[in-house]
């Protein structure tokens, strides 16, 4: 008999191609197959190691029992002190694991039918009968046994808590709006000439409100309703307010108009952070660069927060110099107002700075305050989103938290840096800097040389206002009329055609404010166009509108056409006024 290592007659053999036998060839392979046993061995050392120690849970069981292995993790989320532990007690996944015995039926019935189910949200029962919500992927596996599964399990216990707040939020919102209508109703006692106006504007203010209520469920819905149905509205009740704040009223009546046009700033400021936060995390938000006086534009906001410093009793000084940048002037605007704003806010004492100042090769744009200050362990937190540092003697919360979040993002957007430094109770320092590679050389403003003949009154001067909401037409009438103009109005372009052709020569406006969107799709734009043509000349105009899109300016833009956002403000309004009346 041939022994097992003599060569057969069928062929030759590795042995043979090798020269040699077939002992040493099966003696030569062990200690490659040895190595590949070690390799195994590490392999599954290296996943029962991340099995214990994953963050997430992670079991096999049947479903028609209990676990058949699991992680320390799965043990530690449901409040057990070891993955033997949660085995031996939980022996009915149905009754002992899951909160809800339909929830596990369902799970059961989808994997029968599927086969997986993944990331789905539940709650499952700690061993202090407590929930915890979870979110669980789960693998059938019939090939060890017909209801044997896999699973990943993850706890979701702040995602759960986050959307509370964010829901808890919703309510405080709500109950914002509420205590608003509330205001006005109050204010509207007591008013005699202006009743029926004003009872006017608060059906539609409360209209708006709802919506911004309904609103508040769908965020797309919400956004949808701001950006015209509720600014519309409220647009109407601003300038209608700002009217009455030109009369001559009792003292107790003058107070309610003023308590109302703090709270419509209120809602207008809101709304505007809400859309402004969306659309830059959306990133829908584009810089549309243009050539600006970086001087003037500090300037200007150094007048416009000349009162804010008045009324609060601090002092507050500009320092700039000659620059020219290519920016998004609107978005550097709100910027710096916005820091403005939270310096005021938290100054009661000393005074506030707003300086231009050339670093090396940065220009910088710094904020000096004396407030409150911030702790250096909170100095990244402010700029996120509905966070506020409430120190003592700041009155409270104020606003919702969004404007330094605006800030951060709109900053990140241009391209800039910001930066912050501050000591508690000596005051805080916020610095935007941007390349000196981004100035260009100064030129010198042009201004018309009767840009302040219309400081005291605007002599009579002919305004044809064109907007299909009634409500926005009579406010801004008696707006424009306490001004001194003579006001034309018209709810549509062909309304505005017809009111031109009664008109003689000499009593042609002078100049067309015209709200963007008209009815049956029309827009400001063709309308200025086709009045501009029926008097044959090109009458200063400028487009009014709740529409705040890129899109939307970049058309004005083309068309040489100025805009103005709603809501209006009525010093805004005024300027803009002035200016076209300047180039008539």
């Amino acid at each position: 008999m041939k022994k097992p290592s003599d060569q057969q007659d069928s062929g030759y053999g590795i042995g043979d191609l090798l020269g040699l036998g077939s002992q040493s060839v099966r003696k030569n392979y062990y200690p490659a197959l040895q190595d590949r046993i070690d390799e195994l061995e590490q392999e599954r050392n290296r996943y029962k190691w991340l099995f214990e120690n994953a963050l997430h849970g992670i079991f096999r069981a049947n479903l028609r029992g209990g676990f058949l292995d699991c992680n320390p993790a799965m043990a530690r989320i449901c409040g057990y002190p070891s993955a033997d532990d949660l085995k031996e007690r939980v022996i009915r996944l149905r009754e002992q694991l899951f909160c809800s015995a339909a929830e596990f039926d369902a799970v059961r019935q989808e994997l029968l039918d599927n086969g997986r189910l993944s990331a789905r949200e539940t709650r499952l029962r700690r061993a202090d009968q407590t929930p915890v919500p979870v979110a669980l992927t789960l693998l059938r596996r019939p090939d060890l046994g017909p209801e044997v599964v896999e699973a990943f399990v993850a706890d979701i216990t702040e995602r759960v808590q986050a959307r509370q707040k964010l829901e808890q939020l919703n309510l405080d919102l709500e109950h914002r709006v509420e205590e608003r209508t509330e205001a006005l109703q109050n204010a509207n006692v007591g008013l005699r000439y202006q009743i029926e106006e004003r009872e006017k504007v608060e059906r539609e203010l409360v209209l708006a409100m709802e919506a911004a209520r309904e609103a508040n469920r769908s965020k797309d819905k919400y956004l949808a309703a701001a950006s015209h149905d509720l600014l519309q509205p409220l647009n109407a009740a601003r300038l209608m307010i700002s009217a009455l704040q030109d009369s001559h009223l009792p003292e107790q009546e003058n107070r309610m108009v003023h308590q109302v046009h703090r709270a419509l700033e209120g809602a207008e400021d809101l709304l505007a952070d809400l859309l402004d936060i969306s659309k830059l995390d959306q990133q829908a938000m584009q810089p549309d660069l243009a050539l600006t006086d970086l001087e003037a534009l500090l300037k200007g906001l150094g007048e416009e927060f000349d009162a804010v410093a008045t009324n609060a009793g601090l002092d507050f000084r500009v320092h700039t110099r000659p620059a020219m940048v290519r920016t998004d002037h609107r978005m550097l605007i709100r910027i710096v107002r916005n820091l403005l704003s939270n310096a005021f806010r938290y100054t009661r004492s000393g005074g506030v700075l707003l300086a231009l100042r050339r670093r090396g090769d940065r220009l910088r744009i710094e904020i000096w305050d004396t407030g409150v200050g911030i702790e250096a362990s909170k100095l990244r937190d402010i700029f996120t989103e509905f966070h506020q540092l409430l120190p003592q003697g700041t009155g409270g919360r104020q606003g919702v938290g969004l404007g330094l979040a605006i800030v951060e993002r709109m900053v990140r957007v241009l391209g800039y840096d910001i930066d912050v430094a501050s000591r508690p109770g000596q005051g805080s320092r916020f610095v935007v800097s941007l390349p000196v590679g981004q100035t260009l050389a100064r030129q010198p403003p042009t201004e018309p040389e009767n840009l302040h003949a219309f400081d005291s009154g605007f002599n009579g001067a002919r305004v044809l206002v064109i907007d299909n909401e009634p409500a926005v037409l009579e406010s801004m009438s008696l707006l424009l009329e306490r001004w001194g103009c003579s006001v034309l109005t018209a709810p549509s372009e062909a309304g505005a055609l017809a009111l031109l052709a009664q008109l003689d020569a000499e009593a042609a406006p002078a100049v067309v404010l015209a709200d963007y969107h008209l009815d049956h799709e029309l827009t400001g734009d063709q309308a200025i166009h086709a009045v501009r043509g029926s008097l044959g000349r090109d009458i200063p105009a400028a487009v009014i509108t709740a529409d705040r899109s890129d899109d939307t300016r970049r058309l004005m833009r083309v068309h040489n056409l100025p805009i103005l956002n709603k809501p209006v403000k009525p010093n805004r309004l005024r300027a803009l006024l002035t200016s076209l009346l300047s180039t008539a």
